[in-house]
């Protein structure tokens, strides 16, 4: 929880923040033509909490998480510790796939709570502070259409990306083959697999759930 979890939350801020502050430009210079420049905050917390805070929190893990726990099961297969591991009577999935899979899934959700919330304020202080957007209107409408139903929607998602990564990188490294070489090319599998499974994942979830 600590390696996928703690030491994700520094790049995940930095893409929160920026992701929310480009929202809230290019949103404000499209509503601006009609009048409406209030819905800025609205967007930006809708598409915060929706889609981009858990997605982009994911891909940025398996990036950054996915792409470890494969080389280093990876390494472990090509160095014969996994089989040590069977030789000593102790389950390989039970010992190092479980763990990291539970991890992933409860560690998810809690970045892209942290994600949408830095989204959100790096959304304000571009429109509010920057753009000049009435503070008042950009709070209220954002209160006003935001539902708690849109966050939890987004933290299962994030729940349900974080088993998908975990998975995926497991499987890649767990069977891996061909020494270094194979240790490699797990890795940008995993790392390609999981992006596009996750991507794919969130347009079924969003179709059932909204």
């Amino acid at each position: 929880m600590e390696f996928i979890g703690v030491k994700s939350v520094g790049v995940v801020i930095i893409t929160g923040t920026f992701t929310g502050m480009v929202l809230a430009l290019q949103s404000y210079y499209g509503f601006r033509k009609f009048g409406a420049e209030g819905l800025v905050g609205t967007t930006v917390a809708l598409s915060m909490t929706r889609e981009l805070g858990p997605v982009l929190t994911s891909l940025m893990v398996t990036g950054r998480a996915g792409s470890a726990m494969a080389a280093e099961l990876g390494t472990m297969r090509v160095t014969e510790q996994i089989d040590a591991l069977i030789v000593m009577a102790l389950n390989p999935i039970k010992y190092l796939v479980t763990p990291r899979v539970i991890a992933s899934f409860f560690m998810l959700p809690v970045l892209t709570i942290v994600s949408d919330f830095v989204g959100i304020v790096g959304g304000w202080l571009v429109g509010v502070k920057l753009l000049g957007i009435n503070e008042g209107a950009f709070i209220n409408k954002m209160i006003k259409y935001l539902d708690l139903e849109d966050i939890y929607n987004g933290l299962v998602k994030a729940a349900c990306f974080g088993v998908i990564l975990s998975v995926v990188a497991c499987y890649k490294g767990f069977y891996t083959r061909g020494g270094a070489e194979g240790v490699g090319r797990s890795t940008t599998e995993s790392v390609v697999i999981s992006s596009v499974s996750i991507l794919i994942a969130d347009y079924v979830l969003t179709s059932l759930m909204f």
